[in-house]
């Protein structure tokens, strides 16, 4: 049988001491899962902590666990990628969100760009992003991940060419002449990812101004969740882990 696993997001896990399941842990552990008292579970804090647990009390509204032995695991990837994702449309963005979790991205940082056909007003921008983050948390829950990618506040493109100058920046263009295989890579990357009706001349511009090197993927045009996608694969399997 699976060893269940959960996410008690920035707690304070230690061995013998006993907590409270957050409202999400309690929902999938004890409402859908039927958990009782010792019943054991592996339970992780997002920061690379990770405990084998037991329940140690259950009620109709609450429950309480035990951290019982520490996981010595590793399986981050030797790279560290920040996403820069313009916002799509749809599902598209938690797809991608949930897939590159999966593949192993470091940081995620959705992006307001020109031609971003998605418009959020700060209070529906807040929800969004807590939205997202519990759909890299639960992405780790089921990939065995113990470090969980922060997804960091909706920024303007503008302003996040110029962070962390430092890191190797790419940006996704059919034009280019190197492909990303061709690369001398760094382990810290900064991969752009435009929308899905592309950056425009003055974006592509910035970003050369920045220094952000294009590269190619191809001869195929592809969409913005799977270009992503894409290029994590290659990055994972070329220089990573995969």
């Amino acid at each position: 049988m699976r060893t269940v696993r959960i996410c008690q997001y920035n707690a304070n896990l230690a061995e013998n001491v006993e907590l409270e399941l957050d409202e999400d842990g309690f929902g999938h552990l004890v409402r859908v899962l039927r958990f009782k008292e010792n019943d054991p579970f592996v339970v992780f804090d997002g920061k690379g902590h990770e405990y084998e647990a037991v329940i140690c009390s259950a009620s109709k509204s609450k429950a309480t666990y035990k951290c019982v032995k520490e996981i010595q695991r590793n399986v981050e990837s030797p790279l560290y990628i920040e996403l820069g994702q313009v916002i799509s449309r749809g599902d598209k963005m938690e797809f991608t969100i949930q897939k590159a979790c999966e593949l192993g991205i470091s940081e995620i940082t959705p992006l307001y760009s020109a031609r971003c056909g998605v418009k959020l007003d700060e209070k529906r921008q807040s929800k969004k992003v807590e939205q997202w983050q519990k759909i890299a948390i639960s992405a780790c829950e089921q990939s065995g991940r113990n470090v969980v990618p922060k997804v960091n506040d909706i920024t303007n493109i503008d302003d996040w060419y110029t962070q962390n100058p430092e890191a190797l920046s790419l940006t996704l263009d059919p034009r280019a002449d190197k492909k990303l295989t061709e690369l001398e890579i760094r382990q810290h990357l900064r991969l752009l990812i435009g929308p899905e009706g592309g950056l425009d001349a003055e974006e592509i511009a910035k970003a050369a101004e920045n220094l952000f090197v294009g590269v190619t993927l191809g001869p195929r045009i592809l969409r913005t969740e799977t270009a992503a996608l894409a290029a994590l694969c290659i990055l994972g399997s070329k220089y990573g882990d995969l």
